[in-house]
């Protein structure tokens, strides 16, 4: 389950950077386009289409390699026992928020979906359609809390923390 678990984050994260990719060619061939004297129907359009993608994908995985921001100033210095509760409450807080966000986002595609509803613009898009990877990426965020309030409740270490030790460009 571990493996599968991590190849879900990672294949999330690949996903991610594949949208940014998605977004450097539409981009660039927008560009050529205009220098040839053609356009290219919708490139806004699509090219916020991935960067929506590529924001929501990359959540899971930024979140298991402790790439989210941590305010530890002040819990830094407190016991083992209460930095424990303390952050046991902070992931389940965290986990309802995000599972309210899975449950609506989920919704909203399904609304989109049933009510057909489309893009304005040169190309009509079916809203659902880039909606659906905000959903999946939230959704996956969502599970890779979860592992990690599983992973906090048998006393292993949670994967955010398991990068703290490392090197910080701050640091430098």
């Amino acid at each position: 389950m571990r493996s599968l678990l991590d190849k879900l984050y990672l294949v999330s994260g690949y996903l991610s950077g594949f949208c940014i990719i998605l977004i450097t060619l539409i981009i660039t061939a927008q560009i050529v386009g205009r220098l040839l004297g053609f356009i290219v129907p919708s490139a806004e359009d699509f090219s916020g289409y991935a960067l929506a993608a590529a924001t929501f994908f990359g959540l899971a995985y930024t979140f298991r390699e402790g790439g989210h921001i941590r305010v530890t100033l002040v819990i830094q210095h407190w016991r083992k026992g209460p930095r424990y509760i303390q952050e046991l409450l902070v992931l389940i807080l965290a986990l309802l928020l995000v599972s309210f966000m899975s449950f609506y986002s989920i919704h909203m595609v399904w609304e989109s979906y049933i009510f057909e509803e489309v893009s304005f613009g040169y190309v009509s898009v079916p809203i659902w359609m880039p909606q659906v990877p905000v959903a999946l990426g939230i959704l996956i965020l969502n599970i890779a809390i979860l592992d990690d309030v599983i992973a906090l409740l048998r006393r292993q270490t949670p994967s955010y923390k398991v990068h703290e030790g490392e090197i910080h460009l701050e640091e430098i």
